[in-house]
Parts: C-alpha cells; sequence; structure tokens
C-alpha cells in the first residue's frame, strides 16, 4: 500500500487530470467531470463515448433506483454517454445536482454492468477525499492518465498513523495566557490540524472539544450554523477547567470541503435541509473522520477525557478509536432566526442533544 500514490492521484483530480485506480477486479481510467475541459475530454475520450460514473446517492434523483444496476444505495452508478451528453457542459448538469433548476429535463439515462466495483467505489472515495464531486467520466483502459494508485492505496491515506507533530509554541490567548499551539501534519496529507493547550497539565482527564474547521462561521461570523459561536464557547468552557484542549481539525463542512459546503449552502436555499444536501451531493450525512483526532490525542499523551460536545457520534468515534470518554460534557447556545432549522435538523436526523 503505498498513501503517497492516493496522495498523487487527489492532486491530479484537483487539477482535472485523469487518473487510473485499480482493484481485485480490474482497472478504470478516469477523468474528473468536475474541471474537464473540451480540451481534456478529447484526449481522454478521443471517440467520444465514455460512460459517466456517478454516486448511488445522485442516481437516486436522477429516477435511476429502477434500475437493477442503481438498486444497491451503497454503490457506485455507470451510466450510457447518450447523444445529448455531448461535453462537461452537460456533464456537470448531471454531477452537480444544485443545477437540477436549471435544467430539469435531464435524460433518459440507462444504467450501465459496472465490472469493476471495488476500483469504481474507490474511484468516488477518493474524489470526497479531493473535496469534488463524485463523478467521472470513464475511460478505455489504455487512455492516458497522470497518476496511478491502487483501492489499497486509497484505504492507506486514511490511516492516521503517519500523522505527527510538526512544530508547537506557547500562544497566549484572550481566553488564558498559559497556553500551547501544536500543529500536526503527514506526508501525505496536505491539511494541517491544531491542538491548543489552555493550562497546564495536573493528572486529571482534560476538558477536550472536537471542533471542524467552519471558515464561514469561525472567520466570517455566518449566522447559518453555531460553529462560531460553538469554538469561542468551548474555548471559554475549556479555560474555566483545570486544563484542556481544543483539537481544531481540518474537516470543512463535515468533511465534504468548502466548495462542496458551498453547494449544500445553494441546496438549502432551495428547501432541502443539511442532511439532504449532502446525500444529494453524493456525500455522507458527516463524512468527518473523528480517527484523526484520537491520533492526536495519542501523541498528547492524552488517553482520557472529558468530551465537550452535543454530539453522540464523537463519544462513539473517540471510544473506538481507543480514547476513554469518562464524560460528555453539553454546550448548549441560542438559536438564531437563520440557524433554527440547521439546529433542528442536527437534532431530529443527526442526533444531537441541543
Amino acid at each position: 500500500m503505498d498513501a503517497g500514490a492516493a496522495a498523487r492521484a487527489i492532486d491530479a483530480l484537483r487539477r482535472g487530470w485523469p487518473i487510473r485506480i485499480s482493484g481485485a477486479d480490474g482497472a478504470l481510467a478516469l477523468l474528473p467531470i468536475e474541471g474537464a475541459t473540451l480540451q481534456s475530454l478529447g484526449a481522454f475520450d478521443p471517440d467520444a463515448n465514455a460512460p459517466l460514473l456517478i454516486s448511488s446517492s445522485r442516481a437516486v434523483t436522477l429516477k435511476l433506483v429502477n434500475q437493477l444496476a442503481a438498486a444497491d444505495t451503497q454503490a457506485p452508478v455507470l451510466i450510457a454517454r447518450d447523444r445529448w451528453l455531448d461535453g462537461p457542459a452537460a456533464a456537470m448538469a448531471i454531477a452537480d445536482p444544485v443545477r437540477d433548476l436549471a435544467t430539469p429535463f435531464k435524460g433518459p439515462f440507462r444504467a450501465l454492468p459496472l465490472a469493476q466495483g471495488d476500483a469504481a467505489s474507490a474511484a468516488l472515495s477518493l474524489a470526497r477525499l479531493a473535496g469534488m464531486l463524485p463523478a467521472f467520466f470513464v475511460g478505455n483502459a489504455d487512455a492516458p492518465v497522470e497518476a496511478a494508485c491502487t483501492v489499497d492505496d486509497v484505504t492507506a491515506f486514511t490511516d492516521y498513523d503517519r500523522l505527527a507533530i510538526a512544530a508547537r509554541a506557547r500562544l497566549p490567548v484572550a481566553e488564558k495566557i498559559d497556553a500551547e499551539i501544536v500543529a500536526f501534519r503527514s506526508t501525505e496529507d496536505p491539511r494541517e490540524h491544531v491542538a491548543l493547550i489552555l493550562g497546564e497539565r495536573d493528572g486529571t482527564p482534560p476538558v477536550v472539544r472536537l471542533h471542524s474547521e467552519c471558515l464561514t462561521g469561525d472567520v466570517l461570523g455566518s449566522l447559518k450554523c453555531d460553529c462560531g459561536p460553538q469554538l469561542h464557547a468551548a474555548m471559554h468552557e475549556i479555560a474555566e477547567a483545570s486544563w484542556g484542549v481544543l483539537l481544531y481539525l481540518r474537516q470543512e463542512g463535515r468533511g465534504i470541503g468548502l466548495i462542496n459546503k458551498l453547494r449544500a449552502y445553494q441546496l438549502q436555499d432551495q428547501g432541502f435541509d443539511t442532511v439532504d444536501a449532502n446525500t444529494r451531493l453524493g456525500f455522507a450525512i458527516d463524512a468527518r473522520d473523528f480517527g484523526v483526532a484520537a491520533r492526536m490525542l495519542y501523541l498528547l499523551g492524552i488517553g482520557q477525557v472529558r468530551l465537550l460536545t452535543n454530539n453522540p457520534a464523537k463519544v462513539a468515534g473517540l471510544e473506538a478509536e481507543g480514547v476513554k470518554v469518562v464524560e460528555r460534557l453539553p454546550l448548549a447556545l441560542p438559536s438564531n432566526p437563520f440557524n433554527e432549522r440547521y439546529l433542528a435538523t442536527k437534532r431530529d436526523r443527526t442526533g444531537h442533544d441541543l
């Protein structure tokens, strides 16, 4: 397994370049629909017959669920490249549900058999890791590509054992001047996670907050979520304890990335809640991986925590990785007119205690 190969494939996808993924049942040459141009598609698929690979959740919205190849909601779906799918613009209308209102009449679609199921599933996972729409043109086996990896390489990329402490420094903050910041990174993943340690260790389990990055809420003051207020309230709660740690995780938009989060915002403006917006884009309801938080705590020498969260899934995620949660502490904040539905969705559909 070579996590570096998966990292190179992710970089190629972000540049709109074709890749090849090999699995036990064969290989697929793939060009990401997002980022494809007439020139790159022409070079990748000169005969203009490459089918499209999409997620099963997107297939549901395209009314493909009545076809055998799309019946498994966990499986990738291959659809035929019919004449009306004549280029990248038409393909993006298939890949991006945000465009459904502008292009409501699409189809008919034909689902095709997909022999390379494990490679196709890994491709969709790789696109999600790249923060891109999980949708591809599928070329001939000998199509030119810029990077290649295997299904096992993709699995290795999500192994956090290579995450290490890169730097640390004293950092007085408004909540507590006795603080230290610790930065973590791995050789494959460009995202750098941060821990802020407030107070001095005293042998007791620290108060810990897992906070996923939210540019719009943490920095820009968005009222659509409660992330910014939660961040500052958590820092205050940790500072009031004898000691604690804020883990700032680079998992924007519940792990789907900034661009896709903004797409989810557009879908919310069309009437979908946060859960349905994520799934329509082809992502999990919550794509975050709390294994990275467990690894950070391990590197800090912390095995037991008092977890500051309203989300029971965070407790389960940490304990599954070997971190003992000795107490769960609530973090209740008032709503505003712009995030009431968002908070209700967290309560009613994702099990948060609010």
